[in-house]
């Protein structure tokens, strides 16, 4: 690939299916919309230079359009090789004028050459999923990193890695942590990522939740979420934790929770939404029943041990789109869908546009915030600011015909006051 292209997409052909499916997840979207239309006019990113690695779906490209809207120059890679939907990627590129680095399936060389070419705009803010754009920048600072204000960070799993750079005093510059909205957490990891886990697995295998067991491998947000929307279509839940405060809080919600190795013997579909590395091992594999799934709907493809699953086998083949089956050395199948990646999204099309609204609805203000403040912030993990999330979540309800409530001058009191007791 040559960096100095201004776009990288499988087949600029395929933006007219792009272009549909974006005109159709406008509807869906309207607090986004109307931060788009008060930015068109304001302009509160003028000549701010963005770079951003995301997935590229229909909703990213609602954000890219709401930045580009504001005034800003925007390029985009993906954060996942297996997420870009390639029809949208390419209606960006001929429809709307903006510059992706994004083609399904590429290459991990090809994955990290599309982040490269993604900061050579000399991005003044980036706006990462995972970040490896954040990381890239601090493996090459003097090369990347001079003009950079602000950033911000959509997953648990970035957070995670940006939280031990301010830890270890290596973070360069503010970074917003649209994770830990409450209108980012709250919805798109409990019903975005369950619905649309539920999704992939079965676009990919046609199985019948009803009635199996379900493994569910962590229980934040995402596996809240994932486990309850199981148990809505009729599966038998169990939890896996190593938080003891979570695995009771799964007790009281109603759901089995035993160690993985117990689990290993009994489930017939395993998720992983953790974050974290290493989950489903070695031992695990080798208790699993015959014909068992096993997916990740955590961002990194590191919480399944394929390595050690591959050594356990003595043939793989791929059996349907999606669906690589591992025979283990005594007979037993192990079925693992999309190579262990994100199952919502490289198996169906991730979180539906409804709950992505809010999720980019933080980007978007977030940005803006950074563009207005960035030189009084240290260079630390910050939250999104509380008035801002509290905006996004008015504007929703209006978007819904939902009123509600507000407190008197005497509630305000009250609630502001110390002197009244029993």
């Amino acid at each position: 690939m040559n960096v100095n292209r201004r776009f990288h997409v499988k087949d600029l052909a395929l933006a007219k299916s792009g272009r549909a499916k974006i005109e159709w997840a406008q509807d869906r979207m309207p607090v986004l919309l109307a931060i788009r239309e008060r930015a068109a006019r304001a302009k509160p990113l003028q000549g701010t230079r963005i770079a951003a690695c995301l997935h590229v779906t229909t909703e990213t490209a609602h954000l890219m359009l709401t930045l580009k809207a504001g005034g800003a120059q925007v390029a985009l890679c993906a954060s996942n090789p297996l997420s870009t939907q390639d029809d949208i990627a390419a209606s960006l590129v001929k429809d709307y004028g903006i510059a992706v680095y994004a083609v399904r399936g590429e290459n991990r060389k090809t994955y990290y050459e599309h982040i490269t070419a993604v900061l050579s705009i000399s991005a003044h803010l980036t706006m990462d999923d995972g970040a490896d754009l954040v990381s890239s920048i601090h493996r090459e600072p003097a090369r990347y990193g001079r003009d950079i204000l602000g950033g911000t960070e959509e997953t648990t799993t970035g957070v995670i890695r940006l939280r031990s750079l301010e830890a270890q005093g290596k973070l360069r510059y503010p970074v917003i942590s649209v994770n830990d909205a409450d209108t980012k957490h709250m919805f798109d990891n409990r019903y975005g990522t369950g619905q649309s886990t539920i999704d992939g697995i079965v676009r990919a295998t046609n199985s019948l939740l009803a009635g199996s067991v379900f493994v569910v491998c962590g229980y934040g947000w995402c596996g809240k979420g994932l486990s309850q929307r199981a148990r809505g279509m009729g599966a038998h839940v169990i939890v896996t934790e190593i938080n003891p405060t979570r695995a009771l809080e799964a007790v009281m919600d109603g759901f089995q929770v035993m160690s993985l190795n117990e689990a290993a013997r009994v489930g017939d579909i395993f998720v992983t939404v953790t974050g974290c590395s290493g989950v489903i091992q070695r031992q695990h594999f080798l208790r699993m029943k015959d014909g068992a799934i096993v997916a990740n709907s955590g961002h990194f493809d590191v919480e399944i041990d394929l390595a050690a699953l591959k050594q356990l086998s003595r043939s793989d083949r791929i059996v349907r789109n999606s669906i690589h089956q591992y025979v283990l050395k005594g007979g037993r199948r192990v079925n693992v869908l999309a190579e262990g990646r994100l199952v919502n999204l490289a198996c169906a099309e991730g979180h539906p546009s409804t709950v992505m609204d809010l999720s980019f609805s933080n980007q978007a203000l977030s940005s803006e915030y950074l563009r207005r403040n960035a030189t009084r912030l240290e260079r630390k993990v910050y939250p999104v600011p509380a008035e801002l999330d509290q905006r996004i979540a008015a504007m929703k309800l209006k978007a819904l015909g939902v009123a509600i409530d507000r407190l008197n001058a005497a509630q305000r009191n009250y609630l502001s006051s110390w002197e009244v007791g029993t």
